[in-house]
């Protein structure tokens, strides 16, 4: 189910998203929250990139005629994401990388 940026009124196609990829606003908030972090710069575009938020990521497919119950047999790999709003370059990093 689609949802609606209440910050820049971009839409958001997939629902499993919290946050928005254009400004980084989380769902149902009407402006960005604070970044802790310090900022990543695009590597393709130098521009800033934004953080939507940690991303469980499974290998493999799902199991057909048991679907969700498959996933419990399946090794996944929770990861952070970050997008560009100016090219869409997509990165993944660790949970907490380079937090020391």
């Amino acid at each position: 189910m689609a949802w609606k940026c209440q910050n820049c009124s971009t839409e958001i196609e997939e629902s499993s998203f919290e946050v928005c990829w254009n400004c980084g606003c989380e769902r149902g908030q009407a402006k960005p929250p604070e970044s802790k972090t310090q900022a990543l710069k695009c590597l393709r575009c130098d521009s800033a990139m934004l953080e939507l938020g940690s991303k469980e990521l499974h290998e493999g497919t799902r199991w057909g005629a048991i679907g969700n119950l498959g996933e419990l047999f399946v090794d996944k790999q929770a990861l952070d994401m970050f997008a560009c709003a100016s090219c869409g370059k997509v990165e993944f990093f660790l949970p907490s990388a380079g937090e020391r």
